[in-house]
């Protein structure tokens, strides 16, 4: 070979080398990204694209909640975000500056897929030059869903709208439905929400300034409700804590599970004794419940009050009995929290009964997050339905200095 011919060949190799090497980039900015679920309805959100040294980061946006989800990984023209938490994520090709592929939730026993499409340079969400609204639709209402269906269920709408810009939530008996956002256009309303688990879109017809007709809610790859709802500014949800009670003569409740590590955990072991223990039920899969999780370790309330003779256990129910599979989840959380108390595996589901199952001392179990409250003496206190979280404003607030009052109460009693 001679020199000319070495040197076109070494060149060669570099540039395939190079070409192989190289990472492709998104364009930084706000991207508009869509699902399709199985009806071919299009649930729209909003994220962005940045640069964090030498890798890029996405952050979703819903209303004032920033989601930061550092897994982007490429390779050739595919793109990989893994979501920190909910055990999903996109696998996706780059085509010109276009974002295509699918939205992958692992469900414990198969997966499910819902087509995604994404575009950069798009900061709008529903409409990129809405309608002028015509009604303002800021305020309380007390919302009705599914009407004449076995699944009938009353909820509070709370909305705040600010020209055509709309955000606002759900309350439910059992959480909220987290940082929805969205739009008035004419007469019509329309929120969505995507965190990596909730895929949510609600639209309705607004009749007038206090009746909203005609609603439909869409939920994840299939769900379909109807809805409708009034103004109601007393319009409030029962107690969440006369929701789930214990069987008549039961003070107690008993359980043992192993750890993320395969230890057995149990009430009887001397960590809890006289001592408060907020026992929470909850699942990775679960966005309320990581609601709640958020505020025993992030508001500042197992720092204040485990010095003081409170401890905290979470049950976890997973999709799956499988127990490494939910060993694996289960550690996503602990990590991505920094969980300081033990999360223990049930080894049952969410469904089935499974709950009420492993804690047959419960009267019944509504749904995730309930959270069990157990004074010095190893008797049930109280026990909590739900958990409206901080998309919910002032009701996540009075939540935090009731739960603090009913805690100070607890610790001042002698075991």
């Amino acid at each position: 070979m001679n020199q000319t011919r070495l040197s076109l060949s070494i060149l060669l190799i570099f540039c395939i080398a190079t070409t192989a090497s190289a990472q492709i980039k998104l364009k930084t900015g706000m991207w508009r990204g869509t699902l399709t679920n199985e009806s071919k309805h299009q649930l729209p959100f909003n994220f962005e694209v940045a640069n964090v040294g030498s890798k890029q980061q996405i952050t979703i946006i819903n209303s004032t909640e920033h989601y930061k989800v550092p897994g982007v990984t490429t390779k050739g023209d595919s793109v990989f975000i893994k979501m920190p938490l909910f055990d999903s994520e996109f696998r996706l090709k780059l085509t010109g500056d276009n974002l295509t592929g699918n939205w992958i939730r692992h469900l414990g026993d198969h997966d499910s897929a819902l087509p995604f499409e994404a575009t950069p340079n798009t900061p709008w969400r529903f409409f990129k030059n809405p309608e002028k609204p015509k009604f303002d639709i800021t305020g309380r209402w007390a919302a009705v869903f599914g009407e004449g269906t076995d699944g009938r269920d009353e909820l509070v709408g709370e909305f705040k709208q600010t020209g055509n810009r709309l955000t606002g939530t759900f309350l439910t008996t059992t959480g909220d439905d987290r940082y929805l956002e969205g739009s008035v256009s004419g007469d019509m309303m329309y929120l969505s929400c995507f965190d990596g688990c909730h895929a949510f879109i609600f639209t309705a017809k607004i009749k007038d300034a206090k009746t909203l007709v005609d609603g439909e809610n869409y939920s994840g790859f299939s769900a379909f409700t109807k809805w409708t709802a009034v103004k109601n500014a007393n319009a409030k949800l029962p107690d969440a804590y006369a929701l789930t009670a214990m069987k008549p003569g039961v003070k107690k409740i008993a359980f043992s599970f192993p750890d993320i590590n395969g230890k057995e955990v149990s009430l009887t072991d001397a960590r809890f004794k006289n001592k408060v223990v907020i026992v929470q039920i909850l699942g990775s899969w679960c966005p309320n419940c990581m609601d709640e999780t958020n505020f025993i370790i992030n508001s500042g309330y197992y720092k204040k009050y485990h010095p003081k003779g409170v401890e905290v256990v979470g049950l976890a129910y997973e999709r799956t009995t499988d127990f490494k599979k939910s060993q694996k989840t289960v550690a996503q959380l602990k990590d991505h929290f920094k969980v300081p108390y033990p999360l223990l595996i049930t080894g049952y589901t969410p469904g089935k009964g499974d709950p009420q199952k492993s804690l047959p001392q419960l009267a019944g179990f509504m749904g995730f997050p309930t959270t069990i409250i157990i004074d010095k003496k190893g008797n049930v206190r109280k026990i909590h339905t739900g958990f409206n979280g901080p998309g919910t404003g002032k009701h996540y607030t009075e939540f935090i200095v009731e739960f603090d009052k009913l805690t100070e109460d607890l610790l001042a009693e002698k075991g």
